[in-house]
């Protein structure tokens, strides 16, 4: 307890020491949030909610979501592939996908266009912010939305000529070349921009077996486009475009939890993505504006793994597998809604409103090939989801100070599924959430909120043929989500704070668990599948604080308090995990970093991040150990150029992103039962430079 303590009292202490220097006129920027349903400040929201702006973005020297994840109060992600697509928040959210169709949690969504569970391809190059909502957007976002929602908004284009130029160089191979170039088109009614960025790295492993080091290697290609078309005084239409090409290997496990390999086969992880959204804003002389959006995206996402992790060979009995997925996925939506502005307010002019309709479809067929030296295995299945909801939000004017806010959706799911192994599914369902909030601005730079907030996620079923039939169905889950909050804007504008305390109440909860089964040979068979739990609670507190503590210098300091547990429930292998702390939940999170600009361009950033230990899943008790980071980046901006060295993960820590247990892999200790984990990125170090024009 000593150890947590101490990371408490350093998170929230260390900029608060600071508040005795003197802040010389310097104030935060002004942040906007463009993720909700009506665009606002970031101190005007009366939700939990993190914004990473493009320069973080490059102060961490990010190329992908995941690498930024760290720096928000209790949000997580989960591997198992060359890339991090799955993310929990409050302790809510899958951690991979298999054969079982999936359900998420937590929605990611670029430019408009779902990339919910096919977030390989969030690469940040021209990205301008990533917004984390924490908490239930039921009336936002809906079922894929029921623990939180992660939002990007690539740059737009610029009415002034402008380009760029970036090169990165480091250790383990990597390069990356980027560039932008944006402007007017035709005047100023037309403007355009274009990006494109390739990122190639070794990757961390080294498999012994084949005598190379780059099995785990990265190639990403991302291509981005967008439009804005002034039509009219009162009509902007806006086009995004983008290509993503993924092609990475995933060669992460071994029988001795090092970074060394032993696989024949390794495996890959591919994502090719095109995406597009058209999205068109009309102010019309009703009091209202027309808000419409339509978005597609179309991907193949082949992920395959070599499933023994080792070689022919390593043993006389032991087995040999390779396991691949081959996904075709494509996914549509529309939105339409109606915003008032202020001429438009209704109830004596007091409540802005507020409506709109959502329609998305998702396909997705899956290919899976199991081969071993003996036989080959096949599965496909074909899995399309149809939603359509309504919604309306509603916020009323109590008094010059309160605000009462009330929001609800109504949504139609329904599914139809079929396999090879002549499993059928069809399920519908009727499914709503909502939030009612009051605000109080108790000055002009101080807000307190309460919210009471419904999530939901759609109930589902799990298709592996080997399961037992009370197994295959599970139900819808439900969160209640009570929250209260206060956001400050203190000492001139120089010291920014959040704070909100929340306590979730899940009802039949979804529960990612799993099964081993032993094969004819000895071996076990992981089958991993979705169950429900009785009831689970949630609660803690996030609190962010940023201070320009002078011209030169400013700090930041979140940090994220966590308690889960289940209730009532018994897991596959027969434990009873009742009060036990659900997955991917570490009950303290913290990120620290300071900025200091000095006198002839240069300047320095220092980041020191960590979170506790956790559990990896609900059918098993390995736990990933606690961990701190230490990242750093310092350079020279000059007018047109920077140039700048960093560092990520200073000190070389061993830190645990993925695991498992409850089985064994080693034919040479007969398969006994083990642990087994992947390593998030060692120490990473190298050369930026920047170009603008």
């Amino acid at each position: 307890m000593a150890h947590r303590s101490m990371f408490y009292r350093s998170a929230v202490a260390w900029p608060l020491l600071t508040l005795g220097l003197a802040a010389q006129g310097a104030t935060i920027d002004e942040i906007v949030v463009k993720g909700d349903l009506r665009e606002g400040r970031l101190l005007d929201l009366p939700v939990s909610v993190t914004v990473i702006d493009d320069s973080v973005i490059r102060g961490r020297s990010a190329t992908h979501l995941e690498e930024v994840l760290n720096i928000a109060p209790n949000v997580n992600f989960s591997s198992g592939a060359s890339r991090s697509r799955f993310f929990q928040i409050r302790g809510i959210g899958e951690r991979g996908q298999f054969v079982e169709p999936l359900n998420p949690s937590v929605g990611v969504i670029l430019d408009g266009v779902d990339l919910t569970g096919a977030a390989t391809a969030a690469t940040l190059f021209d990205i301008e912010q990533v917004e984390i909502f924490r908490g239930p957007q039921g009336t936002r976002y809906g079922a894929n939305a029921h623990a939180g929602l992660i939002v990007l908004q690539s740059r737009a284009p610029t009415a002034e000529p402008e380009a760029l130029l970036e090169v990165d160089a480091g250790n383990y191979g990597t390069r990356r070349f980027a560039a932008a170039v944006s402007g007017p088109l035709a005047g100023e009614t037309l403007t355009g921009r274009l990006s494109a960025q390739h990122f190639q790295s070794d990757g961390f492993m080294k498999n012994r077996f084949l005598g190379v080091s780059d099995t785990e290697e990265k190639d990403e290609l991302t291509l981005r486009g967008r439009l804005r078309w002034l039509a009219s005084d009162s009509t902007t239409v806006d086009l995004s475009l983008a290509r993503i090409e993924i092609d990475n290997g995933y060669d992460s496990f071994t029988l001795d939890n090092s970074r060394n390999t032993l696989s024949d086969e390794p495996g890959f992880d591919r994502q090719d993505m095109t995406l597009a959204s058209l999205r068109v804003e009309v102010a019309t002389a009703a009091g209202f504006a027309i808000e419409g959006t339509a978005a597609i995206a179309r991907s193949d996402l082949d992920y395959g793994f070599d499933e023994d992790w080792t070689f022919a060979g390593i043993h006389p009995f032991g087995f040999q597998s390779f396991d691949r997925y081959d996904r075709d996925r494509d996914t549509r939506s529309l939105e339409l809604r109606l915003v008032s502005d202020p001429s438009g307010r209704l109830f004596d002019d007091r409540s802005d409103w507020i409506v709109g309709v959502y329609h998305h479809r998702n396909e997705e067929d899956l290919e899976r090939i199991r081969t071993s030296p003996t036989r080959v295995r096949t599965f496909a299945s074909e899995f399309e989801t149809r939603r359509t909801s309504i919604f309306g939000q509603l916020d009323t004017a109590l008094s010059d100070s309160v605000t009462l806010s009330t929001g609800l959706r109504y949504e139609r799911r329904k599914a139809d599924y079929e396999d090879s192994a002549a499993v059928t599914f069809s399920p519908s369902e009727n499914l709503w959430g909502g939030r009612v909030g009051l605000e109080w601005l108790t000055g002009r730079d101080t807000l307190v909120y309460g919210n009471v907030s419904r999530g939901y996620k759609a109930g589902g079923f799990n298709t592996d043929g080997s399961l037992d039939a009370d197994l295959r169905l599970y139900d819808s889950e439900y969160v209640w989500n009570y929250e209260l909050g206060v956001k400050s804007s203190l000492l001139d504008g120089a010291l920014s704070t959040r704070l909100a305390v929340f306590y979730m109440d899940r009802r039949d909860q979804q529960v990612g668990t799993s099964l081993v089964r032993e094969r004819d040979d000895g071996s076990s068979e992981f089958i991993a599948f979705v169950g429900n739990a009785a009831e689970g609670r949630n609660y803690g507190l996030e609190l962010e604080l940023d201070y320009r503590a002078t011209e030169r210098l400013n700090l930041v300091a979140n940090l994220g308090l966590l308690r889960t547990e289940f209730r009532d429930f018994v897991n596959s292998a027969g434990e009873d995990l009742d009060g036990r702390d659900q997955p991917h939940a570490p009950r303290y999170q913290f990120h620290l970093a300071a900025d200091y600009r000095f006198d002839g361009g240069f300047y320095a950033r220092i980041e020191a991040e960590g979170r506790d230990d956790f559990f990896f899943s609900g059918s098993h008790q390995e736990q990933a150990g606690s961990y701190e980071l230490l990242h750093a980046r310092a350079g020279w901006r000059g007018e047109r150029i920077e140039l700048a060295l960093w560092g990520r993960n200073l000190t070389d820590k061993d830190y645990e992103v993925r695991g498992f247990g409850g089985f064994g892999n080693d034919p040479r200790d007969g398969y006994a039962v083990g642990r087994y984990t992947q390593f998030g990125a060692p120490r990473s170090y190298g050369l930026s430079a920047r170009l603008t024009l």
